[in-house]
């Protein structure tokens, strides 16, 4: 548990490193978060180059940074879960199971977005 009270620059910058630890983490360990990653790095930018506007941006970009966040703490669930019942339990596979399906359904989120955003930029173009 934190200590109440005023948080200046060292704590903030101790939040900085431990949040930064995270990520290499997930990078060193995590397969699926190194090809999120590497689709965000082609995704992000090219859905801020074609959307149309602020709004069309956010459709875009917006839920593939909600993929990688899902798979943060996805890797926290699976980690905690192996650390706390290594043997396997039904309940154990069934939490990791939760947690690759909240993954998935973001995934699903980001192509449903692209599709609409674009499918629609697509029929005023043709028309």
């Amino acid at each position: 548990m934190s200590a109440p009270g005023f948080r200046g620059p060292r704590q903030l910058w101790g939040a900085l490193c431990w949040s930064l630890r995270g990520l290499r983490a997930a990078w060193q360990h995590e397969s699926s978060f190194r090809l999120e990653v590497l689709l965000a790095i082609v995704l992000v930018p090219t859905g801020l180059w074609l959307g149309n506007g602020a709004l069309e941006q956010l459709a875009l970009v917006a839920p593939v940074v909600l993929v990688l966040v899902a798979e943060l703490l996805n890797s926290a669930l699976e980690a905690i879960v192996d650390l706390v019942s290594p043997e396997y339990n039904e309940l154990a596979g069934r939490a990791k199971d939760l947690g690759s399906a909240a993954v998935f359904v973001l995934m699903l989120l980001v192509v449903l977005s692209w599709a609409l955003v674009k499918g629609a930029w697509l029929v005023r173009l043709l028309d």
